[in-house]
């Protein structure tokens, strides 16, 4: 046996599985990659208390551990897919997923009539774009659209596609947008809020919520709007049958008809903190992989666990020419260590999806702080640019403790808190009115890389601090504080506080 006399931080490792219940993981846990760029007090902090009798040698006596705290956190950057999995626990909610099948749940590909055999065609419709990805075939990977839906069977594709026997594990279909009918939708604008109208096309089958953003337009000949300020990203507020009504735009919509237009509109799946019986906690294990102490046995790797761990506070960090990055934080029940000799615990551990940073510098497709306006779907913005942003969501955690137990036996969330704070470039007296004003402001902003994208939306907040910073030689900024609170005084339907849209794919037009 040959022990090292250390081991470096770049050969740990951090991941993830998620508990069937706070403590206990699953007969096979999925053990998630994360890529950590640093970490904040990982691990337990044990409590000790001196005995200290009155005695004449005027000595201690040696202490016993009393306590556990189990806790730790870490900073990672922010990418398409890295954080959408584990955003689900600190939301306190399931993602609304549109339209999925995967793995064995597709059993076949024809090419004889371009189908997809599948065990459930539940939100596939015709007209649905459909993202079709790791199938052995190349042609049937990439963008589809559904011709026709075979209950439960099959869906049928305008594209030709190659035999598949068996589809690998990879396999997955996902519905990423909606293809209307040529010179089906048109934009009207007659009525308090403008909205998309069909003849044909059933909006309300396409699993929207109020609140949720979609984005207008494709890059084909004819699958946007003439008018550009009819594409876009939107927000939706009022979802019925031939009518989808938007209440954000980045500009002001106008009547258009759609004559000769199949204008396509994507979808993506929507993530905010639920209410009643939709609220879910969920508790994890977080896995510190720290080397292997016999550099004769490199796979005999040590780690160190967080159990039952409750995701407590995530930070979104937004800074000028720098990388969007994330902090996060869980409070843990118990501290767990294993020597090599046990090895890691057992489960699967896929490889980390790789993905690009997102950037502060050319991945911004919109960013906007206005005044919620009844009468406008596009109101002014209160500033043209902003030089740092962050944004927190605080379930605040506490442990239960409990004698006879060391750590902690569960844990309580407290209020689901989202807050913030903004520094804009001050160009008129607008923002500083709004604060003293008290006034009902929003914030949301798009971010665009590699025809994928994500929107975050924060619908009502109220903005404080607002004293103008002015130095010499340069340009006065204005420093605010972001408290935000559920919408439901602005709509019933929008009873949320921060609400995540992930959109798997969008076309070229959403990052010009």
């Amino acid at each position: 046996m040959a022990q090292v006399q250390k081991i470096d931080s770049n050969i740990t490792g951090l991941r993830y599985a998620e508990e069937v219940r706070i403590k206990e993981p699953p007969p096979t846990p999925v053990w998630h990659g994360l890529e950590p760029n640093s970490y904040d007090d990982f691990g337990g902090e044990l409590t000790l208390l001196s005995r200290n009798p009155i005695n004449p040698s005027r000595q201690r006596k040696k202490g016993v551990i009393t306590d556990l705290d189990a806790s730790g956190g870490f900073n990672m950057d922010l990418t398409q897919t890295n954080l959408q999995d584990l955003l689900q626990g600190f939301m306190f909610a399931d993602a609304r997923r549109k339209a999925t099948q995967s793995g064995s749940d597709i059993t076949a590909v024809s090419s004889a009539d371009n189908t997809y055999a599948v065990t459930s065609t539940d939100g596939f419709v015709v007209g649905s774009i459909v993202r079709a990805t790791g199938f052995a075939q190349a042609a049937n990977n990439g963008l589809k659209t559904v011709t026709t839906v075979t209950t439960d069977t099959s869906i049928a594709v305008a594209e030709t596609l190659v035999d598949e026997a068996s589809p690998p594990a990879t396999a997955q279909l996902v519905a990423v947008g909606v293809e209307a009918a040529s010179g089906d939708i048109d934009v009207d604008v007659s009525g308090a809020l403008p909205a998309l109208v069909s003849t044909t096309l059933d909006f309300t089958t396409l699993g929207l919520i109020p609140g949720e953003w979609v984005f207008i337009g494709g890059d084909g000949a004819g699958e946007a709007f003439t008018n550009a300020e009819n594409n876009g990203f939107k927000r939706v507020r009022n979802i019925t049958a031939n009518r989808l009504e938007f209440d954000k735009s980045a500009l002001e919509m106008v009547d258009e008809t759609g004559t000769g237009l199949t204008v396509r509109i994507f979808l993506g799946r929507v993530l905010k903190n639920e209410t009643g019986t939709l609220i879910k906690r969920r508790s994890y294990q977080l896995e510190r992989t720290l080397g292997a102490p016999d550099d004769t046995q490199p796979n005999q790797l040590q780690a160190e666990y967080l159990v039952g761990a409750i995701p407590n506070e995530l930070t979104l960090n937004i800074a000028t020419a720098d990388k969007i990055t994330v902090d996060m934080s869980f409070v843990a029940v118990d501290n767990e260590q294993r020597p090599a000799a046990d090895g890691l615990k057992s489960g699967n551990r896929p490889a980390i999806v790789e993905s690009d940073a997102f950037n502060t510098s050319s991945d911004f497709a919109r960013l906007k702080l206005a005044l919620v306006d009844p009468n406008s779907a596009a109101p002014e913005p209160l500033f043209a640019f902003v030089t740092e942003l962050t944004l927190t969501v605080n379930n605040n955690v506490s442990p239960n403790k409990a004698v006879a137990v060391l750590g902690a036996f569960d844990v309580t969330a407290g209020t689901f808190e989202v807050t913030g704070q903004i520094t804009a470039y001050f160009s008129n007296i607008a923002a500083v009115q709004a604060v003293r004003n008290n006034s009902d402001i929003t914030l949301d902003m798009a971010i665009v890389k590699a025809n994928a994208g994500i929107i975050i939306d924060v619908p009502l907040i109220a903005l404080g601090d607002g004293r103008a910073n002015i130095e010499q030689d340069e340009p006065i900024t204005l420093p605010l504080t972001m408290d935000a609170a559920t919408a439901a005084k602005i709509d019933p339907n929008l009873d949320y506080t921060l609400l995540w849209v992930f959109f798997d794919y969008l076309p070229n037009l959403a990052d010009q």
